[in-house]
């Protein structure tokens, strides 16, 4: 009997052992992703201007809007003209550069009677150094230097913004009450949390419970690893990310993308992570998709929104967006050329309504249906309560003729992107174009 009771406390352990505390909101099982930039999303800059996006951004199937810092940026060692989103002037004002907070919660409001969620960038790290914290006489909230004066976060250039002391619990309360504040007053669905590794685990748990009473709320962390799940629901895929660079590069193939869903099994089984070929850090500082990728954008565009995972856009890549987009002034996006929007659309509502690309656990595995070893192109089945979907992918610059495990792939599928059937049999062979892709669904 005792053995019995020690092995039964074993299981159930590891059973928890591989869950996140904290649930997604059932909302967000098969949902999608949007990062707006406010400032460059329209030449007005304003939360009134991008309300008037939001029918198209909902027809092409995004569900959650991810919006950049919405508040005040500080003055003191301001870079540029405009500032960093991320340096915080107060946590409890709007920026008024977008607008009002009543222009706000219009835009939230809004947003909600289209079936959308919006969640927020928080700065939860550092601060702007004339933050109003600082004028109220909190200096002790603050990592101090030797000689007492604020400073940057040790080890970055960020100049700009100032440190938070996490070991001060007045400091902690205050930041909670900040995010508290948003979700009772605009009721936002949650939060995109910045550098969220650098802060205490501890703190988000603290965080997470206080705002769970108010209301289920998303919470994505600017982090990766097994861990940070803890406490938060979705995670940045940026290693995946890396690979997909290194495929258009021909420094890596189908064997990394292999061993990386391997590696993935280290997380909590409804963990989500968020797959991208683009979003602000990328643009602003490490180039375009057309300079990291090349022609094989569309392909690795296609790969991450079928992979396991979440898909996001950043604004702009709709209209290929193709120039780097300043991030201390004005450098508005230009939507004269809309010419991907069918391309995404096609994407965002696959993941939308196909079970097969659902989030976590709500969604199917990955089975290969080629032979890995090849290196130079995939195919995959995903399944999950009768709905399926077959992706092939060239990731390579020359022609691939690809064998199929047709007997992994029986039967009738239609092909999202052209329109037309196919049907499977054994040993089926498809040719692609460098860089091509086949997304089917059965």
């Amino acid at each position: 009997m005792k053995s019995y009771f020690y092995l039964t406390v074993l299981c159930l352990c590891t059973f928890f052992s591989s869950q996140a505390q904290f649930n997604a909101p059932d909302w967000a099982r098969n949902a999608t992703i949007y990062e707006v930039n406010m400032r460059q999303f329209t030449p007005e800059g304003t939360f009134i201007a991008f309300q008037k996006h939001l029918p198209r951004l909902k027809e092409m199937g995004v569900d959650i809007l991810w919006i950049m810092p919405i508040n005040p940026i500080g003055n003191l060692n301001r870079k540029g003209s405009l500032g960093s989103y991320y340096a915080v002037k107060d946590y409890k004002a709007i920026n008024p550069e977008y607008g009002t907070e009543l222009d706000f919660k219009n835009l939230v409001k809004s947003a909600h009677a289209l079936g959308m969620k919006v969640i927020v960038d928080w700065v939860a790290n550092h601060t702007s150094p004339d933050n109003v914290w600082v004028d109220q006489g909190h200096k002790d909230w603050y990592t101090l230097d030797s000689t007492g004066n604020l400073q940057p976060t040790i080890g970055t250039d960020w100049w700009d913004v100032a440190d938070l002391n996490y070991d001060n619990q007045d400091m902690r309360l205050a930041m909670i009450d900040a995010m508290k504040y948003w979700i009772n007053t605009a009721d936002i669905d949650g939060y995109r949390c910045d550098v969220a590794g650098w802060v205490p685990a501890d703190f988000w748990k603290q965080a997470r419970i206080e705002l769970m009473k108010i209301k289920p709320v998303f919470m994505l962390a600017e982090a990766e690893g097994a861990d940070i799940h803890d406490n938060f629901d979705m995670t940045y895929g940026w290693e995946f990310h890396h690979i997909m660079n290194d495929i258009a590069k021909g420094k890596k193939n189908a064997i990394d993308i292999q061993t990386y869903l391997n590696n993935e099994k280290k997380y909590p089984a409804n963990a989500y992570r968020m797959h991208f070929t683009s979003n602000h850090d990328e643009n602003s500082w490490n180039g375009t998709e057309m300079e990291r990728m090349g022609d094989a954008r569309f392909a690795l565009a296609v790969l991450a929104a079928t992979i396991q995972g979440m898909p996001l856009v950043y604004n702009g890549q709709e209209t290929s967006l193709d120039r780097r987009l300043l991030f201390f002034e004005k450098d508005s996006i230009s939507w004269l050329k809309m010419d991907l929007v069918d391309f995404y659309t096609d994407l965002l509502q696959l993941h939308h309504h196909n079970e097969a690309l659902w989030n976590g656990l709500n969604g199917g595995e990955v089975v290969w249906v080629s032979d890995v070893k090849e290196g130079s192109y995939c195919a995959f089945t995903r399944e999950k309560n009768g709905d399926k979907v077959l992706c092939i992918l060239n990731l390579s610059n020359a022609d691939q003729e690809i064998v199929l495990n047709g007997a992994s792939v029986p039967g009738k599928y239609h092909n999202i992107f052209t329109d037309k059937s196919t049907r499977f049999k054994n040993g089926c062979k498809v040719t692609l174009a460098p860089w091509g892709y086949q997304v089917f669904e059965k």
